[in-house]
């Protein structure tokens, strides 16, 4: 039996800025924005390539706005992923090498109500 993690989480204060961040900013996907009523929203947004997403929304359970530390998206070559983030605007640390073999480079980055992200490159096998 495969166990597929397909959505997280994200607590946010500003269900639009968030939207208009991950999706204006980070260039996630958006999947789906359901207002269901005043008291329930549901918005999914999926990075590009990603078999998991995240949702926002008003009315489902979820810790107080930015919270969530240590979310972490992996990409193949960091620099054009760091270069990407910033030419969209988004204020990205820079490159850090963190351990010297595969898989230890970085870059950090937080949405506007502060849920940590990391970038990691890794170019092992798929």
């Amino acid at each position: 039996m495969d166990w597929k993690l397909e959505v997280v989480v994200v607590p946010v204060a500003d269900v639009d800025r968030a939207v208009s961040f991950y999706r204006d900013k980070v260039g996630f996907n958006l999947d789906h924005d359901t207002r269901v009523s005043d008291e329930l929203r549901v918005v999914q947004l999926t990075p590009r390539g990603s078999a998991c997403s995240i949702v926002l929304g008003i009315g489902i359970p979820q810790p107080d706005p930015g919270t969530i530390k240590g979310l972490q998206l992996v990409v193949r070559d960091i620099e054009p992923a760091r270069a990407e983030l910033v030419e969209r605007g988004v204020e990205v640390s820079e490159v850090q090498q963190l351990d010297p073999r595969d898989g230890g480079t970085f870059v950090f980055f937080s949405d506007p109500d502060g849920n940590g992200w990391a970038v990691q490159q890794y170019r092992g096998g798929d």
